[in-house]
Parts: structure tokens; sequence; C-alpha cells
């Protein structure tokens, strides 16, 4: 597990997105940390309300996904994790979920926060949670990088950029 290379971003004031968090509730704990990560960085951001939604699993996120962002959302915050096991099952359920976002974003042209957890044990998936002993928070990484990208749409949009 890598981290090194990561932006130095400061938060900038987002108040004015409609921002939704999607969520799985597999693995409960790592979730947990997941949402939480993502809720404190919308507060960092200035934003104050973001609507959560869960979701069974992460095969699930894209869908809801895209109705959120067909209701208008600015950025939709996706998180879920998948721990392989002895099955293709990991693969099929990473990629559906990693093409199914991707698309959301491209046909809504709406930011997506990528806050899939691919692992290959819990542990690494618990040091990533963004809980009291993780290295890293992918929750508040995935909703600042969803949160930088809307207002960058809503930039784009009124012809700033």
């Amino acid at each position: 597990m890598s981290g090194a290379g990561a932006p130095d971003q400061r938060p900038v004031d987002c108040h004015e997105l409609r921002v939704a968090i999607v969520a799985a509730s597999w693995h409960e704990t790592v979730m947990d940390g997941l949402v939480e990560g993502a809720r404190r960085a919308c507060r960092d951001y200035k934003v104050e309300e973001p609507h959560l939604v869960r979701v069974p699993g992460t095969f699930e996120l894209p869908v809801v996904a895209q109705a959120l962002a067909a209701q208008g959302y600015d950025a939709v915050v996706a998180l879920g994790v998948v721990i392989r096991g002895g099955t293709p099952h990991f693969e099929y359920v990473c990629r559906a979920a990693t093409d199914g976002l991707l698309r959301v974003g491209l046909d809504h042209q709406t930011a997506i926060g990528f806050g899939v957890l691919t692992c290959d044990e819990e542990e690494q998936a618990l040091d990533r949670a963004g809980l009291d002993r993780s290295r890293e928070d992918k929750g508040y990484e995935a909703a600042a990088a969803a949160l930088t990208t809307g207002q960058t749409l809503r930039w784009i949009r009124r012809g700033y950029a």
C-alpha cells in the first residue's frame, strides 16, 4: 500500500453543491470509517448536509449513484469494500462497480468520488478506512475528490473555465 504521491489539497468552499454519499453495508466497521471520513470531508468543504443512502453491497453502488445523479446531485461519493476470496466473485464485483461508476459520471457529467476499497484481506481494508488505527482515510479522499471535481464542473457550466 502506498499513499505516496497524494495531492496536497486544501479544502475549498463547496457549500453550493448538492452532495450524496452512497455506501455499501458489507464489512460494517470498514464502512462506518469510510462514511465518517466522507462526512468529515464534507464538513471541511462546507457541505452541511450530504444525503446518505445505504445499499446492500458494492455491486449496487452504480445503479443508486445513477439515480442520485439523475436527481441533480452535483457530486456522489460511492463507498464500498470488496475483499478477495477464493472465487472470481471479487473480479466481477470490482469490475462492475468500477465500470458502472465511471459510466454514471460520464453519462450524467456528475462528479463521482470513487471510494471502493479492493483488498486482498480485511486488514488492508481496515488500514484504509480512516479509523483511529488506520494509515489512510479513503472515505475522506473520495469525498474530497468528488467535491473538488463537482466544483470544477460547476465553474465550467457557468463559463468560468
